[in-house]
């Protein structure tokens, strides 16, 4: 993954970096334009919130969170830019020829084979229920920062687990 750091010429420019791995232009049927009706206003229009509103128009793009494509694999094709949250997006490539977004699995990179369903190896980017046969005993693998008490069936985060002394 190459990082392009740009040449300060201006304030602005300082400590720039573009990622060349991320594209912008995002597929035009997995996208829809939204309606912003925020911006620091109620129902009726009357500022309420001031200095909010303006900004750039930005494009929703749908976001597959189900991950029910069981058992059939996908590759990574782009890691794009959402403009709707702070994390980066992967478009992926089914073999059935469906295509859709997905979050942006840490250490992912194009190329990537992911896959979704009850046995599926535990990797970083593959999806398993939790009531898979194994997926608590090895779910700390799975998720960073995430803890699971087998024998309470709960998930804890660490900063909740270190300090009511679940390990």
């Amino acid at each position: 993954m190459a990082i392009h750091l740009y040449k300060t010429s201006t304030p602005g420019t300082r400590n720039g970096a573009v990622d060349s791995q991320v594209k912008s232009n995002p597929r035009n049927n997995l996208i829809y334009g939204q309606h912003r009706c925020g911006k620091g206003r109620n129902a009726r229009g009357i500022i309420t919130a001031r200095h909010r509103g303006g900004g750039h128009k930005r494009l929703y793009r749908k976001i597959d969170f189900r991950r029910n494509e069981k058992d059939i694999y996908g590759r990574i094709v782009t890691i794009e830019y959402d403009p709707n949250r702070n994390a980066y997006i992967c478009l992926i490539h089914y073999g059935d020829g469906e295509k859709r977004y997905i979050l942006h699995p840490r250490g992912a990179i194009i190329g990537d084979t992911i896959v979704s369903g009850t046995e599926v190896p535990i990797k970083m980017g593959n999806a398993l229920p939790l009531s898979a046969p194994y997926a608590l005993e090895e779910a700390c693998t799975v998720w960073e920062g995430v803890l699971i008490d087998r024998s309470k069936r709960r998930i804890y985060f660490n900063r909740y687990a270190l300090r009511h002394g679940h390990t």
